[in-house]
């Protein structure tokens, strides 16, 4: 991994698990790193946490929860405010509901916290990133995308809620966002380029809510899998930090563990399943983002080009 002094590196979800670990590792690599997450509590002893392991790190904390609009908005001018440029953005905070909820702006709460916040925190801090030579934005997905399918009818699952199917709607937005932000970020020839990446099946904190049966039978990613079969926080982040700091990696690519099952290893670049590159989908997924959060982006939609 290159030496990042000089880079400035966003990462949301930052207080636990796979975005402490990418945190860490940035931070001993030379980056300044800001630290977004919901408990200012949390933050705070993140910060401690790396700062003990890494004395002269250059460290901030930013309180920041996705599922409000109105937290997004102040968190992102107070980040516009403190920081004139952003090289990297490590989109990686995400959760699960156990039971209905509905936000303040009227969203499906995992889908706000793992898409629509994501969605509008980028854009309202794009134009910090499109001049920076070598800026990225990773956006951590899972491969519980491949169950997800994009109900575009009743997005809010207001017509009945399950947990799993809300959850790998939203992973599967992730990569569908992160795939039309490419195309975008290409055809405006920006610096900034857009990449994925998902952590296998990593031992966290992810669905701490949840009730204790389900944590045991379906979690970290939805699946009944044997302790075996599970990786550390630390090899899980390993794929947010390569798709965030190889120079050999190009936009629109999608980085995790190798293998048919993808739970365990160090990463490469891997597929998603077919429907994540369904550019239709990605497109109406986009409009509809920008319909419900309210931020149009400062790139346009790509022409398209003759057959």
């Amino acid at each position: 991994m290159p030496a990042q002094y000089g880079r400035t590196a966003l990462v949301t979800g930052a207080n636990t698990g796979i975005g402490f670990e990418t945190a860490l590792v940035l931070a001993q690599r030379g980056a300044t790193v800001v630290l977004a997450g919901r408990s200012p509590d949390r933050l705070a002893g993140a910060v401690a946490r790396i700062r003990a392991a890494v004395p002269d790190a250059e460290l901030h904390s930013q309180h920041l929860d996705l599922a409000s609009l109105d937290s997004v908005r102040r968190a992102a001018e107070q980040l516009r405010s403190d920081f004139a440029r952003i090289d990297l953005l490590v989109n990686n905070a995400g959760g699960i509901r156990p039971r209905y909820e509905v936000t303040e702006d009227g969203f499906e709460a995992t889908l706000a916290t793992n898409h629509l916040g994501p969605y509008a925190l980028t854009g309202l801090l794009l134009d910090r990133m499109l001049g920076v030579p070598g800026s990225r934005i990773v956006t951590v997905s899972s491969i519980g995308h491949r169950r997800g399918r994009m109900n575009f009818d009743d997005l809010h699952a207001t017509r009945g809620y399950r947990f799993q199917h809300a959850y790998f709607q939203s992973k599967l937005a992730n990569l569908m966002f992160g795939y039309e932000l490419h195309r975008r970020l290409d055809a405006a020839g920006a610096e900034t380029v857009s990449v994925a990446a998902h952590p296998g099946n990593a031992r966290t904190e992810f669905g701490r809510d949840m009730h204790p049966l389900v944590r045991i039978a379906m979690l970290p990613q939805l699946r009944a899998v044997t302790w075996w079969l599970m990786q550390d926080p630390h090899r899980g982040a390993l794929a947010s930090l390569r798709a965030a700091t190889d120079p050999g990696v190009r936009g629109g690519e999608y980085y995790g563990p190798p293998g048919r099952a993808q739970f365990t290893g160090h990463p490469e670049r891997v597929d998603s399943s077919p429907l994540s590159h369904d550019v239709e989908q990605q497109r109406r997924l986009w409009s509809e983002s920008e319909r419900l959060t309210g931020v149009a982006y400062p790139i346009g939609e790509p022409v398209a080009r003759p057959a």
